[in-house]
């Protein structure tokens, strides 16, 4: 073990939140870039691009689960973790380079269905991030203690993960969606291969006690009742971001000035999301954190929910100009930063440790499940209203509700945390 592992130092926290990192950037690619070439480049309707992003949250059902639970019992590569992370880390590359290259796939294939080609990219590239963000993410918790330090690694990720996704989108924005995928192979599988071998695994996991006020659960059991309202919760949030994500260029082609082109939509969308994830790759380690130690984690949490809710509104009624949907993704942004990052350390420290990844699977479901509703229903119905608000009404409703459920959900206060043997301390 390096001695920033054993120490737990900050530069360990950055180089333990690259692997998440990759698969975010991954993530933030499909986001600028998959609507926007489905839409331009391959003149897919609305509909049809809500089932192209259905393909992913498909693969995520089964993927994240059986890679967690497998990873939970597997050892090989020297990790525990490590061995998906790599595999999925190469697998998402090679898609990322499929992506606009949909076309020549067909033509190579001997196929002119696009809607086909795409919708099998889509499910490659989902199901090579499913594969390796379970892991990504539990290998974190693997590795720190129990607390605070726990709370740190989570926020320590999104930080990372988000100022490259703020990369990203301005890359999208400035040079291209093109230039952002060619980018986004060689970054992904950088992130994903070197950082797996500065980080060393524990053979065996130690369990760990969810919390002090269920003291009538043994130690390595799982408090099913707020695991289940956390999923529960979670996946209202996650309802109203990923309405946003999949249909907000129809928004932008009906709100922004009639002489604006394909091209210049799609600069103003990566804007917004760099802008998004801007907020949300400074307050975690910067606000998030020092405010969760003070009001726990579950009560900042909620309260920034509610913030985005406020967000999601406000451009509803104020959006209308691509500086003012600016300065509103800022508000929504709050929120943001939360969704990414909270809810894994208030949903570990409930959790049988040894599962983790099996857990981290089922805990997914809180993300995939409400992914596929937006792709397959939500579409469906935006494409009939004749105002394309409604993407934003839908998302401030979703993140409403799951403030509200949020409230459900027991603190851990302080001095009720067990401290369990983290892995590989």
């Amino acid at each position: 073990m390096l001695e920033m592992q054993r120490k737990l130092s900050n530069f360990f926290y950055i180089v333990l939140s690259l692997p998440a990192t990759a698969m975010g950037f991954a993530l933030c690619v499909q986001i600028s870039a998959l609507s926007w070439i489905m839409s331009t480049k391959y003149h897919l309707n609305i509909e049809e691009v809500g089932f192209v992003w259905a393909s992913g949250p498909i693969a995520g059902i089964l993927g994240q689960v059986i890679i967690g639970l497998v990873s939970d019992n597997a050892w090989f590569w020297g990790g525990r973790r490590r061995p998906f992370i790599l595999i999925g880390g190469v697998l998402a590359s090679l898609m990322l380079f499929a992506l606009p290259n949909v076309d020549a796939i067909g033509a190579a294939l001997g196929t002119t269905n696009l809607l086909w080609i795409g919708i099998a990219v889509a499910l490659l590239l989902d199901l090579s991030i499913n594969v390796s963000f379970n892991p990504t993410r539990s290998i974190i918790a693997d590795v720190t203690p129990d607390g605070d330090p726990r709370t740190k690694g989570y926020t320590w990720m999104q930080t990372i993960s988000g100022m490259f996704g703020v990369i990203a989108y301005l890359i999208g924005a400035f040079l291209g969606n093109y230039t952002l995928i060619y980018v986004g192979v060689f970054l992904v599988l950088a992130f994903s291969v070197i950082p797996t071998f500065f980080v060393k695994e524990s053979r065996e996991l130690q369990p760990s006690s969810p919390q002090a006020d269920t003291s009538a659960i043994p130690t390595g059991t799982t408090d099913i009742g707020q695991f289940i309202r956390i999923c529960i919760a979670h996946s209202f949030s996650w309802l109203g971001v990923q309405t946003m994500f999949v249909y907000m260029f129809a928004y932008a082609k009906q709100v922004l000035p009639a002489n604006t082109d394909d091209q210049s939509i799609g600069q103003v969308i990566s804007i917004s999301f760099a802008v998004l994830n801007t907020v949300g790759f400074i307050l975690p380690v910067a606000a998030l954190e020092p405010l969760a130690e003070r009001l726990g984690r579950v009560r900042t949490h909620l309260l920034a929910l509610a913030v985005m809710a406020v967000g999601y509104f406000g451009i509803v009624f104020f959006g209308t100009s691509a500086v003012s949907l600016y300065v509103l993704m800022v508000v929504v942004g709050v929120g943001w930063a939360a969704v990414v990052s909270l809810p894994f350390a208030i949903m570990t420290e409930k959790v049988d440790k040894s599962r983790m990844g099996l857990f981290m699977g089922i805990f997914n479901l809180s993300v995939v499940l409400p992914q596929l509703a937006a792709s397959l229903f939500v579409g469906k119905f935006i494409q009939a209203a004749p105002d394309k608000s409604i993407i934003f009404i839908i998302s401030g409703v979703s993140l409403a509700i799951s403030a509200g459920l949020w409230f459900l959900v027991k603190e851990v206060q302080a001095g009720d945390k067990v401290q369990g043997g983290g892995g590989g301390h």
